[in-house]
């Protein structure tokens, strides 16, 4: 039984001495000053009396290991910054200050990694709230936390990030280059966040905005700028999507950038790779402003073909499409573009049978003198459904109506062609064809 006992104790005694071994590797040489001393501010810490916390934390942070307690670390913070704001006026020592709250946090980072991400974050904001004197140190080290948080970084920070940049730049420290590097980096991280929540979630898009915002105004990205940058990384990687989007994004935020092989190459890989209705229609406009018609109608019919556009967004492709032809000089396919809005989009039909007039009308026709004149019995056909289809457009139909009827054949000269008033009449001029009624002036 005494045996026993004497192995209990022993086991005891034991333990207890691991316990103190680990104590004093836990709490440093001086545990018992170490543990004193952060009993002491943390008890005048939680009482709010920070004036008499202060001188207590000094002396358990500088008898105590990092790895003591983490709230010695965090708690430090808070007070460092409060000492921080009282002696705003002596700038030599306040940037001492600085400098042991950012080793804090660098402690905090080192020896607690479990709070890295919530530390660098915090560090960054403190950067920027006590730094703004020096940009170039403010901007190495928002740039160091973003290295390491990425899409974890607290997402105005970025925009912290961006702003200094631009400052730099403004002061001719900073080329284009790296600006622009800094919003390719807000942007994809930004853009890799999960919110939690809808309030998360809207904080992030406005933050996009504004570094969007940021980035257009401060003209850091003129477009000879974007393609002297961007042009080599294309030609070395022409299928790289994610590149591809972000120079159509850059490009076309930049005001008169659209207008260049880069961007109309980037916007091809990017249909090429993520084909839709709406990649296919925006290469149309590219190639509409070049006028290249047959790339233009080749890429607005990839558009209305799309299994994804409705018959609302087909029809008022149609419409596009028609106009776009009918100006360039492709009446018989404008005509058959024009005939297709209809069914699809009854909210255009008036629009459409005004266009169709207006080409019937313009077209012109060979042949005798009523097969030259015909065309207009047409277009008074089309001008009348437009006044039905569409009350807004009466007026002007009615003054194509006019301008048409005065070129009207007479009585008298149809007679001689063997063609009557209200007869039935079929016209086929420049690739066109439709059947309208005989119309003469007495």
């Amino acid at each position: 039984m005494k045996r026993i006992v004497l192995l209990i104790s022993v086991a005891a005694l034991a333990l207890f001495a691991s316990s103190k071994v680990s104590a004093q590797g836990k709490f440093g040489p001086d545990s018992a000053e170490c543990i004193k001393y952060l009993s002491y501010y943390t008890e005048y810490y939680k009482q709010k009396n920070y004036d008499a916390a202060l001188p207590n934390w000094r002396k358990a942070y500088n008898l105590c290991p990092p790895t003591a307690r983490y709230s010695m670390l965090s708690d430090g913070t808070t007070l460092l910054r409060r000492v921080i704001q009282a002696n705003s006026k002596d700038a030599v020592y306040r940037m001492k200050l600085v400098d042991s709250l950012m080793t804090i946090y660098d402690q905090r980072v080192e020896f607690w990694p479990k709070y890295a991400i919530s530390s660098l974050n915090n560090k960054a904001l403190d950067m920027y709230n006590y730094m703004k004197n020096d940009n170039e140190k403010l901007f190495a080290g928002l740039c160091d936390v973003v290295e390491q948080t990425k899409e974890q970084t607290r997402a105005n920070i970025f925009l912290f990030q961006l702003n200094t940049a631009v400052d730099l730049y403004k002061e001719g420290t900073l080329d284009p280059e790296k600006v622009i590097n800094v919003y390719e980096n807000a942007v994809k991280y930004l853009g890799m966040m999960t919110p939690k929540n809808d309030t998360e979630k809207r904080s992030i898009e406005k933050t996009i905005e504004d570094v969007e915002s940021l980035f257009i105004t401060s003209q850091v990205a003129s477009c000879d700028n974007l393609i002297a940058l961007f042009t080599p990384r294309f030609e070395a990687d022409p299928q790289n999507l994610d590149l591809a989007k972000n120079i159509v994004r850059m490009m076309g935020m930049t005001e008169g950038c659209t207008d260049n092989d880069l961007f109309l190459n980037s916007v091809t890989t990017m249909h090429n790779m993520e084909p839709s209705h709406t990649s296919a229609y925006y290469l149309y406009k590219l190639y509409a402003g070049r006028g290249d018609v047959d790339n233009a109608v080749k890429y607005m019919n990839e558009a209305i073909n799309a299994e994804e556009s409705d018959a609302v967004t087909d029809g008022g492709y149609y419409y596009e499409l028609a106009a776009f032809c009918f100006k360039n000089g492709k009446s018989p396919m404008a005509y058959e573009a024009a005939q297709k809005v209809v069914d699809l989009d009854p909210s255009l039909a008036g629009k459409a049978y005004m266009l169709m007039g207006t080409i019937w009308g313009s077209v012109v026709c060979g042949g005798n003198d009523i097969e030259q004149r015909a065309k207009y019995w047409v277009a008074v056909d089309f001008m009348n459904k437009a006044k039905a289809a569409d009350e807004t457009l009466a007026e002007d139909a009615s003054n194509h109506i006019r301008q048409y009827a005065a070129y009207y054949p007479q009585t008298a000269e149809a007679f001689m062609y063997d063609v009557t008033n209200g007869q039935s009449y079929t016209v086929s001029c420049g690739g066109m064809r439709a059947v309208t009624t005989v119309r003469t002036q007495n």
